[in-house]
């Protein structure tokens, strides 16, 4: 029977037995019955008593939640979202590849394809993903091996067109769903092949876990990790446990982050010091009524402009009581970043523009504290001379 998520986000990623508490397996590696046993396990397919790099009873869990959440097949766990990301390139590309990828991304998605994947011979197409058809138009037919996108995108917050990408044909279609995680929206019913995050955010929660993830139909992930653990980017039995405890509140959390962050958005807009507010709820985003189809909340995140450049950036900063200077986003805290100088800082100026990564943009985490303290807080600091 068909239930709300609310209610999976407690009954998922448990292992049938009477424990309330999902078992932490610790072990690296399994005794065997001898020599055909090794072989057999040494040979399967995500073998989960063999050796912790190949699977581990615990990080399952995890992953079968994941799974579970977003409507899919499989998924696989990372040690981070940079590890899910690089994965995921790596299995599927090789030397000669194209990729297409919206110009507006998290730096170190960005990093990693003008560095490694140039390196290697895969070539990069960017698109402005707020133009129609932009995704599809930059296919090269039998060429392209991924379309990736990210949406909600890092750090303004701009929305990608789900259905749109999900009626590409050919390419792999891979959606970095992390702003949103899975509660807020869920790419693969849009007819994305994979989706991706990094579960250290919103999904884990807490800020102490270090978790990436990828779920999608069940031959492509164990593709994935026929790659992945060659890769070895493994995630901790000890930080899926700490995910595994964040899926469980993730519905909660959520919500009121979202609340106060549409209450703090709109507060902000009228702000004399602030000459742009980008939240995608908030009436007046550019694609508010794509993210009021695709996502069922606004998410914990909030972009705006401060007027003044970068020294009106750091008074700010530095006035702050309660927001703290921080480059995630998902926990608790409320937590407040300077992308120029941290999730994208070495990138190229050209790159920075086009994505309107300007000196004056700041990213706002919000958390769980009360949302008339965070206004109030922020409002001073951006008075502060």
């Amino acid at each position: 029977m068909p239930q709300n998520p609310d209610t999976t986000a407690i009954t998922t990623g448990r292992d049938g037995s009477h424990s309330l508490a999902t078992p932490l397996h610790t072990s690296s590696v399994w005794a065997s019955d001898g020599l055909d046993d090794t072989a057999a396990r040494a040979t399967a397919t995500r073998s989960s008593a063999f050796y912790s790099r190949y699977a581990n009873p615990t990080v399952t869990q995890f992953e079968n939640a994941i799974a579970e959440l977003e409507g899919a097949e499989s998924a696989m766990a990372f040690a981070s979202g940079m590890g899910a990301i690089a994965s995921v390139v790596l299995a599927f590309c090789h030397s000669g590849s194209h990729i297409v990828a919206q110009n507006t991304l998290y730096g170190g998605t960005l990093s990693f394809l003008e560095g490694p994947c140039r390196r290697l011979g895969i070539d990069v197409t960017y698109v402005d993903a707020n133009t129609a058809g932009a995704f599809a138009a930059a296919v090269q037919p039998g060429r392209t091996m991924l379309v990736l996108a990210e949406t909600p995108s890092n750090p303004r917050l701009s929305i990608s067109n789900l259905t749109e990408l999900g009626a590409i044909k050919g390419p792999f279609t891979v959606v970095d769903s992390t702003m949103a995680t899975p509660l807020a929206q869920r790419p693969l019913e849009h007819g994305v092949d994979l989706v991706l995050h990094s579960a250290t955010k919103g999904i884990a929660g807490h800020n102490d876990a270090m978790l990436g993830v990828v779920a999608g139909e069940k031959d492509l992930i164990d593709a994935l990790w026929a790659y992945g653990v060659l890769h070895g980017a493994t995630a901790s039995p000890y930080d899926a446990l700490n995910g595994l405890r964040g899926i469980r509140t993730l519905p909660i959390r959520l919500r009121q982050q979202s609340t106060s962050a549409l209450q703090i958005a709109t507060a902000l807009q009228d702000h004399p010091q602030v000459s742009c507010v980008m939240y995608p709820h908030l009436s007046s985003h550019p694609q508010h009524e794509l993210a009021m189809k695709q996502m069922s909340c606004g998410g914990s995140l909030v972009a705006f402009e401060i007027a003044g450049g970068i020294d009106a950036v750091r008074r700010t900063f530095a006035a702050l009581k309660i927001v703290r200077s921080a480059t995630s986003f998902g926990g608790p805290e409320t937590l407040l970043c300077h992308p120029q100088t941290s999730t994208h800082v070495g990138l190229p100026a050209d790159m920075l523009a086009a994505m309107g990564v300007t000196d004056g943009l700041v990213r706002l985490s919000v958390g769980l504290e009360h949302s008339d303290d965070i206004i109030a807080d922020v409002v001073a600091a951006l008075s502060a001379r």
